[in-house]
């Protein structure tokens, strides 16, 4: 037998274990907001050292975590060091997820398991890559034993706020800087580019009054109307611009909250809405910006009374491919293939994640794990996220492959 065979062999000896590992970190909760996910750091490194690994806890600064608007964020590293010479491999995943939401068939927090599928939140996205990786590594050390290199498992807690107090914060304090680097992904595709994302809040400002007497105030209800209109055209520009990465298309922008007002007597005094505008990797942030804040502005100017406040709340980066992150492709696509059965592209997703944060560090990496085909299929942020269990499976034995070549 190969050693690719015996890494397999393990992972499917092992993978009811495996299963087990997952249940357990979607039993645990870790809805962001509140982001409360210091105790699912905790549990998980209970679970790592049953397997023989320290899991290092990196507690960010209570004041830090609370001015950012979550409530406790401790980040892990497992490092796995087995020679001076070769490369550090970084595998990360973040267990934080946004919250369950309505129409459950599924106990989001229940781990179950139905038609070969295991449902809960964060099931696919990613608490299952902690198990990918955290069962591709012991794979690697069970059979290929490396004699060079070392693995570093990151889990962190920050990507559905941006990553800054997750990867950033661990990369910004010098607690780790790997040559190469992989994070939680799905299994039919190899990512090497992500959208940017800049969002904004934006408050509109009129002035209150009884709705008996409405010309003695200035609706901003009605101006917020007239700004969002304006917002919304510029989806008609652009689509006018197209990405040449494959699997992103255009950019395009989506207001996701919207509150304002007193009462239903009342003419509203103010209305806040929350925009989000998605960069494609050639577009410049800083130019982005200008311009939706110079829309906003102008539509503004034309209603008189009324007046705005811009506030940046996250400006997320695009990822863009670095020129070393090629042996993580075509380690992953040679193995993806063999396992699969079928040929793993190497192409953009519309999504944001935080692993641009690495590249930004000059860190090579790509997106790769266990899923399905599209985020659709996962049911991520919707009712009844799930994962296939058989992809699970699979994806380990591609990590652990791919592992065993870098380290080679």
């Amino acid at each position: 037998m190969t050693d690719y065979n015996k890494l397999d062999a393990w992972i499917d000896a092992h993978f009811d274990e495996e299963v087990r590992f997952l249940q357990e970190l979607v039993r645990v909760p870790t809805d962001t907001p509140p982001g409360n996910n210091a105790p699912h750091a905790e549990r998980t490194a209970e679970l790592l050292k049953d397997f023989g690994f320290e899991a290092e806890k990196h507690a960010v600064p209570a004041q830090e975590v609370k001015d950012y608007g979550l409530e406790s964020i401790t980040n892990l590293i497992v490092r796995r060091k087995y020679g001076n010479e070769g490369r550090t491999v970084a595998l990360n995943a973040h267990g934080d997820v946004v919250p369950p939401g309505e129409g459950w068939t599924h106990d989001p927090y229940g781990g179950e398991i139905e038609d070969g599928s295991l449902y809960g939140r964060a099931a696919a996205v990613s608490k299952s890559d902690f198990a990918s990786f955290t069962f591709a590594l012991r794979a690697l050390e069970a059979v290929a034993r490396p004699a060079r290199g070392s693995v570093e498992l990151h889990f962190t807690y920050d990507e559905e706020f941006g990553g800054v107090l997750g990867p950033g914060w661990l990369l910004k304090n010098g607690l780790t800087k790997p040559d190469l680097m992989i994070a939680a992904g799905f299994s039919y595709e190899v990512v090497t580019a992500h959208n940017g994302c800049l969002q904004m809040e934006v408050t509109v400002h009129g002035k209150m009054a009884h709705a008996a007497i409405p010309t003695t105030g200035v609706d901003a209800l009605q101006g917020a109307v007239h700004i969002l209109n304006a917002l919304y055209a510029q989806n008609a520009l652009y689509r006018q611009l197209s990405s040449k990465v494959e699997g992103i298309t255009h950019p395009y922008l989506n207001v996701g909250r919207i509150e304002g007002g007193t009462n239903t007597n009342v003419v509203p005094g103010k209305v806040v809405f929350k925009l989000d505008r998605r960069m494609i990797p050639e577009e410049n942030p800083v130019e982005v910006e200008t311009t939706i804040r110079k829309v906003i502005a102008d539509a503004a100017e034309q209603l008189p009374g009324i007046t705005v406040e811009i506030k940046r709340l996250l400006l997320a980066n695009s990822m863009k491919p670095l020129a070393g992150n090629k042996p993580l492709v075509e380690a992953i696509q040679k193995h993806g293939q063999e396992i699969f059965g079928e040929p793993i592209k190497a192409m953009g997703t519309p999504l944001y994640t935080d692993v641009r944060l690495y590249g930004e560090a000059g860190i090579p990496g790509v997106i790769y794990g266990a899923g399905p085909r599209t985020v659709l299929e996962s049911h991520a942020k919707r009712n009844d996220e799930r994962v296939l269990l058989e992809d699970l499976r699979r994806a380990t034995k591609v990590i652990a492959r791919t592992l065993r070549d870098l380290l080679s």
